[in-house]
């Protein structure tokens, strides 16, 4: 009666897998030559162990990336494209994060800038840290929606919380006036306090045109914000006339598609 009364407090108290660990050494004969607190630091390091895996999925599926799959020993660098192995490297480590610094990743279509940044996105969910990814697009008309129904605070809140924010498709078209006081309202509250990274088919000497230029008052803010101490990797083919996009490599075979 008292051990099932010691399970059934454990359950109780949501340590399911403790009470489960419990289980398993009542039933196991080789238990009881260890003494009590090796067996009681066995069950322990099953709950902990369960807690930070339950951990680690809740933050996977809260950041929403396009690409779960995404790892970095998965980024290829025999496809023919120039990219710095060192500087990728130290970015998973996620120290860029520690020193809230932003990364540019840009390319042309299909040239794997939304697998590297996702990634990215899956070790900074290894090591705990909340992390968001969304397009530009979704972004900028959910903040518009929230402006004009009076819950912008609290759409804007959603984006500046978590510590690594990815921007996908990062001013694909031309931002007007609206999506430009938004956006700043948005970069403005991250900056110094959480890192970005942006995606794009355009290098960044190009973004300020993007974001208005010098009929923007706000283009000079906005960049002024993110593009200081910013790493950056620009994905350049060594050969573009044998280019293979990275949809396909990093995709599905063709045979398993029909």
């Amino acid at each position: 009666m008292i051990i099932q009364s010691t399970i059934d407090k454990l359950i109780e108290m949501r340590l399911t897998a403790m009470s489960d660990a419990f289980r398993i050494q009542l039933n196991d004969k080789a238990m009881q030559d260890i003494s009590f607190e090796d067996r009681f630091g066995m069950i322990v390091d099953v709950e902990y162990s369960s807690r930070k895996n339950n951990r680690l999925k809740r933050l996977i599926r809260g950041a929403q990336l396009e690409q779960t799959d995404a790892c970095v020993v998965g980024i290829d660098y025999r496809s023919g494209r120039k990219l710095n192995k060192e500087l990728i490297n130290r970015l998973a480590t996620c120290e860029y994060i520690a020193e809230y610094r932003n990364i540019f990743i840009t390319g042309a279509t299909g040239s794997g800038k939304t697998y590297m940044a996702c990634a990215f996105g899956m070790e900074a969910c290894k090591q705990y840290f909340k992390v968001k990814y969304i397009r530009l697009p979704d972004l900028l008309l959910e903040l518009e929606t929230a402006r004009s129904t009076g819950n912008f605070i609290k759409a804007l809140s959603k984006y500046t919380k978590p510590i690594l924010l990815i921007i996908d498709e990062w001013l694909l078209l031309k931002l007007n006036e609206a999506e430009s006081k938004n956006l700043f309202e948005l970069i403005h509250k991250r900056r110094k306090k959480s890192s970005t990274i942006f995606c794009s088919q355009f290098r960044e000497e190009g973004w300020y045109e993007r974001l208005g230029g010098d009929d923007n008052p706000l283009a000079d803010a906005i960049m002024d914000r993110i593009i200081y101490d910013a790493y950056k990797i620009n994905i350049e083919s060594v050969d573009p006339s044998k280019d293979i996009s990275m949809r396909e490599v990093y995709g599905i075979n063709k045979d398993q598609a029909q």
